[in-house]
C-alpha cells in the first residue's frame, strides 16, 4: 500500500449516441421500426496521482481547440465536445491546484482524441510520457494508413515526446501502481491498479469499460469502437479477476453516474 492521493480532473464532456458505447442499445422493432436514440453526455476526466515517487497526470484529455478546427467535422460530430473552449489542460489542474510544472510523469491509456489532446503542453519537456508499444504502433498505423481506428489524431501525439515505451502487459514503475493492458477497445490500452492506504485497490479501467452495464452485464462497446471482440471480452475477465482477488474497485471511462460518486477522488 503506498500513501498517495488522487485527484479527478473534470476535462469536459462530450454529447454522442450511446450505441457507441453500449453495443445494441437502440434497436429498431416492427412496431417501432425508428425509435430515438440516447444521445447523452458523457464526462471526460484525467487524475493526478501524487504520489511519493512523482505526482502523475493520468491522461491528458481533450485538446482545447477540439471545436475550432482541431478536430475533423465527423469526429466533432459523432463525439461532439461541447464545452472544448472551457476546459484546458492548464486550466483544468490550476482548478485542483495543480500547474504543468507539477507533472513529473505522464500515463496514458490510449491515445484516441478524448485522452491524448493535452499532450502537446509537454512537448519538447523532459517529462516522462507512459503508452504502450502497441498503442503508439496503432495510432501511428491508423493515421498514416486508411486502416485501423479513426477516433486518432495525428497532431495530438506526434510530438517531440519524452516516450517511456511500455512493452510487457503488466508493468511496475511506481511503487504500489501497476500498468495493465486490457486489449479491446484499442490493442495497447492499458488501465492501472493502485494499492492505497486508505482506500484499497483501485482499478482504472480506462475505455475497456465505458459504462457499468459493459461491466456488470458484460455488452460489448459499440461495434464502431471495438478493435477486437474476444481480446475485449478476455481484458474484461482480468478486470473481474483483480476485483475478485484485491477486492477492487472498479472505476470505468465514461460513466456519468459513477464520475459523480469518484469526482472528490481520494485523499
Amino acid at each position: 500500500m503506498v500513501d498517495a492521493t488522487i485527484d479527478v480532473i473534470h476535462r469536459g464532456g462530450l454529447e454522442c449516441d450511446l450505441n457507441y458505447l453500449i453495443q445494441g442499445n437502440t434497436l429498431g422493432s416492427h412496431d417501432e421500426p425508428n425509435p430515438d436514440t440516447d444521445y447523452e453526455e458523457i464526462p471526460v476526466w484525467n487524475l493526478v496521482i501524487d504520489h511519493p515517487e512523482a505526482t502523475i497526470l493520468w491522461d491528458t484529455g481533450n485538446h482545447e481547440d477540439a471545436l475550432d478546427g482541431h478536430w475533423p467535422e465527423g469526429l466533432k460530430q459523432a463525439f461532439y465536445p461541447h464545452d472544448a473552449r472551457e476546459h484546458s489542460l492548464p486550466g483544468d489542474l490550476e482548478a485542483a491546484g495543480y500547474s504543468l510544472d507539477d507533472i513529473d510523469a505522464v500515463f496514458q491509456t490510449h491515445l484516441h482524441l478524448d485522452h491524448a489532446g493535452g499532450l502537446h503542453h509537454f512537448d519538447g519537456t523532459d517529462v516522462p510520457v507512459y503508452v504502450h508499444e502497441k498503442e503508439l504502433k496503432f495510432a501511428y498505423y491508423s493515421e498514416k494508413t486508411d486502416k485501423g481506428s479513426a477516433a486518432y489524431i495525428l497532431e495530438d501525439f506526434d510530438h517531440d515526446l519524452n516516450w517511456q515505451i511500455v512493452h510487457q502487459d503488466r508493468e511496475s514503475h511506481f511503487e504500489d501502481v501497476e500498468f495493465v493492458r486490457l486489449p479491446g477497445h484499442t490493442p495497447g490500452l492499458m488501465g492501472t491498479m493502485i494499492h492505497l492506504d486508505d482506500h484499497g485497490t483501485l482499478v482504472f479501467a480506462g475505455d475497456e469499460i465505458y459504462q457499468d452495464v459493459n461491466y456488470e452485464d458484460e455488452v460489448p462497446l459499440g461495434a464502431g469502437l471495438l478493435w477486437g471482440s474476444q481480446e475485449w471480452f478476455e481484458s474484461l475477465q482480468t478486470l473481474k479477476e483483480l476485483e475478485r482477488y484485491h477486492d477492487a474497485e472498479i472505476v470505468y471511462g465514461h460513466d456519468p453516474d459513477q464520475f459523480e460518486e469518484i469526482r472528490s477522488g481520494w485523499s
